[in-house]
Parts: C-alpha cells; structure tokens; sequence
C-alpha cells in the first residue's frame, strides 16, 4: 500500500525563478503536486467509527504534521480493535489503530519470524476491556456468568479475550452462552434485557449507552478485566512487517506526528472534538469530548506513563501480559516481547508525553 508521490520539482523551480516573471508564470502554471515534496501515501484503519478520542490523529492532519514528516495519511474508520490488526495482516491496510492483545494472538499462531504487522506505539497502556451487566441484575462477579447469555459485536476486542478471560477466573466456557450483535444494538439489547451481558471497552459502552439516553452509571454495572489480574495493555499503532522493513523512517515521522497531535488535544481537547466532526458531522460534541476526556484518563495514565513516556512498554508487565493471553487461549507459542513490539520508532523520552490528565 506505500506508494511515493512523483516530484519533479527541484530543477525546474530554481531555472523557473532564475527567469524572472516568466519563471514565475511557468511555475504557476505547473500541477500542484509537481511543487510539492515527495510525500509517502500510507492507508491507515482507526480502531472504530470516528470518535473523540481519535482527535489527536485528524488533528496531526488538519495541522500538517503528517505532512511535515513526508507523509499522506489516508485514515478509515474501523469495525473494532482486531480487526484492525487483521487489516494490517492481511495487506489491506498499511497501519492500524489495534488491540496488542488480538496481534499477540496472531503472532502465536505462526511460526517465529513471521511476516506479521509489529506494535510500534502502546497508546492504551491500561485494560479497558469490560463486560457491562445491568446494576440491578442477578450478575455481581464473574462466576455468575454461568447459564447467561453474552453478547458483543464479533470483532470486539473483549469478546476475544472472553476465552482468557474466563480461564484466569474461572468461569466454565461451555455454560456460558455468547451471541453477536450490531455495535449499535449493544447496550439497548443489554437495557431491554435481550442478553444478560455485553462485551466492550468500558468508554465505549458508557458513552454509547448516553447517546441512547440510558445513564450507564446507574443502570449498568462494569466487571472489568483489569480488576481480576488481567493487566494488559490494549491498543497500539500497528505497522505491516514490508513497512517496517521497506521504510523505517516513514515510521518515525509518523509517531512523531501523532505525538504532536496528542499534545495539542492535551491543550485543547475541543479542538480535537472538532477535528473529529469534520469526519463526522453529525458527533454528539458533547458527549465525544466526554468520551475523550474519560479515555485519556481511564486507558492511557498507566502509572508507568511518568517513567517510560506514552507509547513505551514495561518489559517485564508485558512479558506478563502475553504469557497470560497465550496461557488462557491454549496457543500453541509464547512469541518474545520483541516479535509484538518494538520502540525503535518513538519519539525520544524527552518529547514524549509523561502526563495526560
């Protein structure tokens, strides 16, 4: 998907000028992109629809900072946190915004030294994975699972790690019933009582059950993965194995622009609400920024996030965290920390962000 725009630029431009106002009308005359830098056309696919907090990336956009890196970035909307990972392995994609958790899984499955995408920036470093129940249901801990029905949309990210999730406390799978559903019938199937249980990402399901007009914080209940040993880290920038092979640099122009971008949300998260509307018109802005804010605080401030910067890994918690998703799922491999991720392409620690809320 790397496709470098043609410039012919140099020459031309400096004889154009050397001939005064000819030059100058010549130079007008050319085609835009014949002045413009060569720049790298990468296709990346977002984690899900466009939401708030995806502000940072349009916001690297509309402020050229992709741009300044060499770079177009053409960026889709997602159908959750895997399959963004499996976009990227296929080849459809050249980037993705995924769960590290679903690449991990992948990486097992193969042989070492595979030609899988690699995670270059871990910008979700707390688990938001969550199955939500109704407050004033029968369901109060994992183990009351047993004999329900779960849903979720087939891609989501906690529906996958159901499986580990279920070993690590103890549920047995074969008496747990599971349908999927359309993202947009999750948290009214759960009000009405349809399914006992959905799966999602904590904000996810909050923010959408608002746009509904249900209060989450009354009328759901959140057992949360993270609060039963499962301290994982969640979505990542995924790069396809020829990217990182053929153009390297791309990569780090990349990270750097979307360090930016983060910055400037932590300045002015409306400004990022508003980058997302421009995508998307008809955003909740209210309710987005809210979404926003909540991310930043409940999935990204980790508190290793003061030590390492954001986009950096500990290699120990992560070390950890793939023996739980290879243990739990039965894989047939534990890949090393070094085949799901590689911080070759971070900004350095000083230009990092150590505190985002």
């Amino acid at each position: 998907m790397v496709d470098m725009a043609s410039d012919t630029s140099g020459g031309i431009s400096r004889r154009a000028f050397g001939l005064g106002l000819g030059g100058t009308a010549l130079a007008a005359s050319l085609p835009r992109p014949a002045l413009a830098q060569s720049l790298t056309r990468l296709k990346m696919v977002l984690n899900w629809r466009y939401q708030g907090p995806q502000g940072w990336f349009f916001l690297a956009e509309d402020r050229g900072y992709f741009r300044e890196a060499g770079l177009e970035i053409t960026m889709d909307q997602g159908n959750g946190s895997g399959a963004a990972v499996g976009a990227v392995a296929s080849g459809s994609y050249d980037l993705g915004f995924g769960d590290i958790n679903a690449l991990i899984q992948l990486v097992a499955k193969g042989p070492a030294g595979g030609n899988t995408p690699l995670a270059i920036s871990a910008l979700y470093n707390r688990p938001p994975f969550t199955i939500a129940v109704k407050a004033d249901g029968p369901i109060k801990t994992p183990k009351d699972f047993e004999g329900r029905t779960l849903g979720g949309p087939a891609n989501d990210g906690a529906l996958k790690l159901f499986p580990a999730f279920a070993k690590q406390v103890g549920v047995d799978l074969s008496k747990v019933q599971i349908t999927n559903m359309q993202p947009n019938l999750r948290e009214q199937m759960l009000q009405r009582g349809q399914v006992d249980g959905v799966f999602g990402f904590v904000n996810t399901i909050r923010f959408s059950a608002k746009l509904v007009g249900i209060n989450p914080d009354k009328d759901f209940r959140f057992i949360n993965y993270g609060d039963f040993g499962m301290d994982l880290y969640s979505n990542a920038v995924i790069a396809s194995r020829k990217l990182v092979t053929e153009n390297p640099g791309a990569l780090k122009g990349l990270l750097a622009a979307i360090n930016k971008g983060l910055k400037d949300t932590l300045k002015d998260p409306d400004a990022a609400v508003e980058a997302v509307a421009k995508r998307e018109p008809l955003i909740n802005k209210v309710v987005e920024k809210e979404r926003l804010l909540a991310t930043l605080a409940d999935e990204m401030s980790h508190p290793e996030l003061a030590k390492l910067g954001l986009g950096e890994i500990d290699d120990a918690r992560f070390a950890k965290s793939i023996g739980i998703v290879v243990e739990a799922d039965g894989l047939p491999r534990s890949p090393a920390p070094g085949e799901i991720f590689s911080r070759a392409y971070l900004p350095p620690i000083a230009d990092r962000i150590t505190k985002l809320i």
